[in-house]
């Protein structure tokens, strides 16, 4: 937990109630945005984003595996999150624990829209080799560097700058298999397939301090907080996903006006994004 003065609660209190918050934003202004992409050569695909002084990295792994039996024309991506003790010292022991689960969970959620699929960001059937039989497994790991805020949010954009990142082996079907036997497959050491990202959404939380609501708060400012809603929007603009955190109950009209407020910063945020993205992905093409 982040320790202020009863002078210093205020301080961040009322700036945001006049809309100037302590480093100059307005309250719905993002701090400025990084991105790096192919940090980590081992990996499918990587990326690294700092917002602020948060910083976080993303890796995708592809395996292949064979689909569950519940979603024969289903890939699977998994999602797991590890604080690191470094970045914060409520991070050590059981503290970073229950935080890896929780970011984990709600990054489930926010991209794959739950255990059911509805509302899914990523496209899983796009990782069906043969149906039924053998299909992409991604395993997504994110790392928490740094922290100061709003960490949903940038391990939601690292993992999409990722995920753009991402090359899939080229897999070719040497010998068809009948009944429950698996198919033979060739998978390519030279051709890779990018990965579609067009339906990878952002997430944007909106926290609620005093009777107002910030986007990409820090972490004083989160200690402020009465509840937070997070909200993740595809580039279309469709909700892929909302979840809430903190005690306080929130009006139906409140949520609403929020997730109407999340959808217009979305489209900011996705554009600042993707042209992020594009320009580490040169700068790692030219290097």
């Amino acid at each position: 937990m982040v320790g202020l003065s009863a002078g210093e609660k205020h301080f961040i209190q009322g700036g945001i109630a006049q809309d100037l918050r302590t480093d100059g934003r307005k309250r719905l202004t993002y701090r400025p945005l990084h991105v790096e992409t192919g940090v980590i050569p081992q990996a499918n695909g990587s990326a690294r984003v700092r917002l602020g002084g948060t910083d976080v990295i993303a890796s995708v792994k592809a395996e292949l595996g064979k689909p569950s039996s519940s979603q024969l024309d289903k890939g699977r991506v998994n999602i797991y999150v590890d604080c690191s003790p470094t970045a914060a010292p409520m991070f050590e022991g059981r503290g970073g624990e229950e935080l890896s689960t929780e970011l984990s969970g709600a990054l489930q959620h926010c991209l794959l829209g739950g255990k059911s699929g509805a509302g899914a960001g990523i496209n899983l059937s796009s990782l069906v080799v043969v149906e039924g039989k053998v299909c992409w497994d991604l395993y997504i790991d994110g790392l928490v560097v740094s922290s100061d805020g709003n960490l949903l949010d940038a391990l939601g954009a690292a993992i999409k700058a990722a995920l753009t990142n991402t090359g899939i082996p080229k897999v070719q079907v040497v010998d068809g298999a009948a009944g429950d036997e698996q198919p033979e497959v060739d998978i390519s050491d030279e051709e890779y397939l990018q990965f579609d990202t067009s339906g990878v959404p952002v997430i944007v939380t909106l926290t609620k301090v005093g009777r107002h609501y910030i986007v990409d708060a820090t972490l004083q400012e989160e200690s402020q907080m009465s509840s937070a809603v997070s909200v993740s929007v595809s580039g279309q603009g469709r909700i892929c996903g909302l979840i809430k955190r903190g005690g306080a109950g929130l009006d139906p009209s409140v949520i609403l006006d929020m997730i109407s407020v999340a959808k217009h910063v979305s489209e900011q945020l996705m554009n600042k994004l993707d042209s992020e993205i594009s320009a580490a992905e040169a700068c790692e093409e030219q290097s």
